[in-house]
């Protein structure tokens, strides 16, 4: 029964978070939810309450997907810079992948028509880049004039910039491209001694091996052309 409980539960959050990307929190229903995910509009209020926490569970999982994911490339044996690189190809990655993780984002960026309290986005992101710059430092990695503290919020502004961009110009299709010459721009003040940044980026080119929660299917576009207008909400 549990386990019951369970499928849906997924079942109902993936296609509000379907809906909610394609949609809008406004455009969707929970008639709309109950057909697209199979499930009675009383199972779904059983286990949601409301829309509004619906809304709220879809942000809270895209909240959720990140420590792990942070966690996944602390814990590879390169140094820090690079692992603060590649961390941010696999954010990239899954902001274009992953429709729990961009209607999250549309959610929180559509909080005012949404009657429920949203958590707070990007600390943890800029603690998450502070913290990797300063073990760059440690290992003698980082240039003398960067300084953790001061240089995340920037790294983490320039990154979710970089993102709103590529969102409105190619669906975030050439997201990865992008970031690449957005680190060709940066690698040079933050690398320590003689650094070539190519190089640098041609090792973290390729993925970890995959993490426990995988990119669901590639979210299609609204068909009314509304795309997501903030790019991280956590």
């Amino acid at each position: 029964m549990q386990e019951r409980a369970e499928e849906t539960r997924r079942a109902v959050l993936q296609a509000a978070a379907h809906l909610f990307f394609e949609r809008g929190y406004a455009g969707t229903s929970i008639a709309d939810i109950s057909a697209r995910s199979g499930r009675t509009s009383g199972a779904i209020y059983f286990h949601y309450t409301n829309k509004e926490q619906l809304a709220l569970a879809v942000v809270t999982a895209h909240f959720a997907a990140w420590p792990a994911l942070v966690a996944q490339h602390e814990s590879v044996p390169e140094p820090a810079l690079e692992r603060l690189v590649r961390l941010s190809f696999s954010v990239a990655r899954a902001f274009r992948d992953d429709v729990v993780v961009r209607a999250g984002a549309r959610l929180w960026a559509e909080r005012r028509s949404i009657d429920v309290e949203m958590p707070p986005p990007f600390v943890d992101w800029i603690a998450t880049v502070e913290r990797m710059l300063a073990a760059a430092r440690s290992e003698g990695g980082l240039a003398p004039g960067a300084e953790p503290g001061r240089d995340a919020p920037t790294l983490v502004a320039a990154f979710f910039g970089l993102h709103t961009l590529s969102d409105v110009l190619d669906d975030r299709l050439l997201i990865e491209d992008r970031l690449a010459a957005l680190w060709l721009l940066l690698l040079p003040g933050l690398q320590a001694g003689p650094a070539a940044p190519h190089e640098l980026l041609a090792r973290v080119s390729a993925p970890v091996p995959a993490p426990s929660w995988r990119p669901s299917r590639r979210p299609t576009r609204s068909p009314t052309g509304v795309r997501n207008t903030i790019d991280f909400a956590g």
